[in-house]
């Protein structure tokens, strides 16, 4: 599968360039000894990450605000974990699991070769769901900033993927057409089906693959490389 007539390409970034679960257990390990939460981070993530999920939904779903995610997922998880936790407390470890958050910066195998191989045929560009002072660190933290000629979040935008206007943002803001363009990311609602209902052709990051999706996959990224 060639696409000859493709000049950008968008990447989401947490799940798709950046280990977002990966750097996000070593930040709850940091923020739950600074605050003495006695609960094992396995433990923990168990209940965590489909809370997390929940909420992000919702937050896409504009149901929830910034500031009742971040509250909610923890509040939610500790009393699903029977663990007393004051709503100080949660406060506190919401602020510092941002502020650790972009400190740990593992990033997907062959993330770092790939950008390097398709910033010499292709314009690169990032458009993310996540809060825009975090995710401006986590690109300088992880030294992949530099590939990328413009970054869209969705708080710049004021709506989120999979919504249509975040993509036209995104494609204006980087002079690009939808068929010169090419979205790469791992969310099969935000991310493909957004992108492919403005026009745009998405390659799926399915590490797993075990998402319910016909069009295209990828299981590596270094297999953008054959494919583009």
């Amino acid at each position: 599968m060639k696409m000859n007539n493709i000049k950008h390409i968008f990447f989401d970034l947490d799940h798709t360039l950046w280990d977002f679960e990966r750097n996000s257990a070593l930040a709850f390990v940091e923020i739950f000894k600074k605050n003495k939460i006695d609960i094992g981070v396995e433990d923990f993530l168990q209940s965590y990450i489909p809370v997390n999920n929940f909420y992000w939904k919702k937050y896409r779903d504009n149901l929830v605000t910034k500031e009742e995610l971040r509250f909610g997922r923890l509040n939610d998880t500790f009393n699903e974990l029977r663990l007393k936790v004051s709503h100080d407390q949660i406060n506190n470890l919401a602020e510092d699991y941002i502020l650790h958050l972009p400190n740990n910066n593992y990033l997907f195998e062959d993330a770092i070769s790939t950008l390097k191989f398709l910033q010499q045929k292709y314009i690169l560009h990032v458009i993310t769901n996540g809060f825009s002072e975090v995710q401006n660190l986590k690109l300088q933290n992880s030294n992949i900033a530099r590939f990328f000629t413009t970054v869209t979040t969705s708080e710049e935008v004021g709506v989120k993927k999979p919504h249509p206007q975040i993509f036209e943002f995104a494609l204006q803001k980087a002079s690009a057409i939808p068929e010169h363009s090419l979205m790469i990311g791992d969310n099969l609602e935000a991310d493909i089906l957004g992108a492919e209902n403005f026009g745009i052709t998405a390659i799926l990051y399915d590490e797993q693959l075990t998402k319910d999706y016909n069009g295209q996959k990828i299981k590596k990224l270094k297999q953008l490389i054959e494919l583009l």
